[in-house]
């Protein structure tokens, strides 16, 4: 059986859609994830997303992904403390989710454009 992780994520209701939108559902989350899947892996890089993302929520948005078990991070650089993060199995399931959204934005919002290394990750796994 699968392990269940349900730390930091307060549960609305025990649908399991309400359940991953209070996992995900945020404005960032799945940004970050996608970035992480793309290959980024810093700080750094996530805020040269075009999505413009403020530090404070960034920086907040990654603790509480490491607290739901969706990413860990690993020290790069002693001084000053530097961090790169990467998703867990947890965190890299969701790329069918990602492609899912990717692929129905594709198909019903004008002007969308699938990054085709997104496109491979998601349909092969890498």
């Amino acid at each position: 059986m699968a392990r269940r992780s349900t730390s930091e994520i307060s549960l609305r209701s025990v649908c399991p859609i309400a359940a991953a939108l209070d996992a995900v559902g945020d404005r960032w989350t799945l940004l970050i994830l996608r970035d992480l899947l793309l290959g980024k892996t810093k700080y750094n890089e996530f805020l040269g997303a075009d999505e413009g993302i403020p530090t404070n929520i960034l920086a907040d948005r990654l603790l509480r992904m490491q607290r739901q078990g969706l990413i860990e991070k690993s020290a790069y650089q002693d001084n000053p403390p530097r961090y790169a993060y990467s998703m867990t199995k947890k965190g890299r399931d969701l790329r069918f989710v990602i492609g899912a959204l990717a692929m129905w934005s594709k198909e019903y919002v004008p002007s969308v454009r699938i990054n085709e290394t997104l496109r491979r990750i998601v349909m092969t796994g890498r």
